[in-house]
Order: C-alpha cells, then structure tokens, then sequence
C-alpha cells in the first residue's frame, strides 16, 4: 500500500466510518460517511482487506479480526483492562448490575470492558464504542480529574459549561458521579475515577442499571471503593 500522508488520511477515514454495532458497510455508505468518493473509497477498502485491517462480506465489508488484534496491545489499555477485570466482577456480584470501565479520548468516553447483568436495560454503549464524556458517569468521573486543558476542550461543547464546571468540582469532592438519565432514557449509573500515581484519571468504573429499580445511593459506596481499590492496585 503506499506509505503517503493522503492514503494514511483516506484509510483513517474508511476505518473510522465504522460504528460498533455495523456487521457491514456497502460501498455507497462507506463512501457518505468517510466522506470519500465513492470510486476512492471502493480501492482504499480493498487495499485494507488485503491488509487484513478489513474482511470481505459478500458486496459489504466490516473491521476484520486483525484491528482487534492490534487493539489487545495497547498499553494503556490492556494494562488496565487486566487489573480491572477482578474489582469488576466482585462489584458486579455485589451490585447485580452491569459494570463498565472506560477511558478518556478526547472529549468522548471509550469502553474498554463491560460485565452485563442479567434483566438490566440494554446498554447505548459497547465495547470499543464511544459515548460523549459530559453525558456519562464514567465520563464526568474522568473529567473531574483530568488537566484543565482537557476540561476545557470539553467545557466549550456543554449547554450549560458553568453547571458542568460546579458539578466536575462536587465529583472531587465526593469522588462519585452520576449520570441520571442523560446517556439513555431510564438509565442511571453511578461512577468514580481510576487514579494514577499523578492524581489524574486514568479512567472510570461505574454501575449502571434501571432508574426505577436501582437505587444510586446504595451502589455509590461500592462503585468508590472498587475504583479506590483499583487505583492503589494501579499505583495511584
């Protein structure tokens, strides 16, 4: 394939069209959301299939199994992923609701794992899928613990950034954040931050499960000691 700048942009531009709940995209849709001709789009997911980085599905393609490979080594997250994993179970078994753990990229939440429950709601987020942060409990449980430069980056896409701001300071204090409702109707979750060595988030934990049948306050104290657990595990 070759190596230059505009190809790189263009292949970026075809992978990230994908959402994680697309089993397949003709040439037409890939095409409308990479913003490439259609014609360009075609060679450069053929170049990628070649690669492996995609896999043919009849007239359609989908991210293929060697992405996922490459994904398993990202550092920061299979470190995390690996510690986590314990903590999220026992808070699982102990809460009876799902269990998320995200990180930050840029102003949007990325979920890194999640252990369902059975009879919870279903979940707008996905592994590998990616939420905007200000919405989402793990999201604000980051924020509250992240440099000012990135709150502000934020800050500049909120209705209301002086609310966010007064909430972001109660989530330091508290170590705790909510998410009422506001990343899916009839979904609440409580979060708390995953601190490294430095203090700052090097994600969040959260409880999610039904707005009527869960109660925030009672799963609060559980989802804080499992991510304070974590981040004395982490060093932090």
């Amino acid at each position: 394939m070759p190596p230059d700048d505009t190809f790189l942009r263009r292949a970026v531009a075809v992978l990230t069209a994908f959402r994680a709940d697309d089993d397949g995209l003709g040439a037409a849709e890939l095409a409308r959301r990479s913003g490439l001709p259609r014609s360009t789009a075609h060679r450069i997911a053929l170049d990628l299939v070649e690669a492996g980085l995609l896999e043919r599905q009849g007239p359609r393609v989908r991210l293929g199994l060697r992405l996922f490979e490459i994904g398993q080594r990202v550092p920061r997250q299979r470190v995390l992923r690996d510690a986590a994993v314990p903590a999220m179970s026992d808070l699982r078994e102990a809460t009876r609701q799902t269990v998320h753990l995200a990180v930050l990229e840029g102003g949007e939440v990325v979920y890194v794992e999640i252990l369902g429950s059975s009879g919870g709601p279903r979940m707008p987020s996905q592994v590998g899928g990616r939420l905007p942060a200000h919405v989402t409990g793990v999201g604000k449980a980051i924020l509250a613990f992240s440099p000012p430069d990135v709150v502000r980056g934020v800050l500049r896409d909120v209705t209301a950034p002086g609310l966010f701001a007064k909430e972001l300071e109660r989530i330091r204090q508290e170590r705790v954040a909510y998410d009422r409702e506001e990343s899916g109707a009839g979904i609440v979750c409580a979060a708390s931050p995953v601190l490294g060595p430095d203090g700052l988030a090097l994600g969040a934990l959260s409880v999610s499960g039904w707005s009527t049948k869960m109660r925030l306050a009672a799963v609060a104290p559980a989802v804080h000691t499992a991510a304070l657990t974590l981040s004395r595990a982490l060093g932090g």
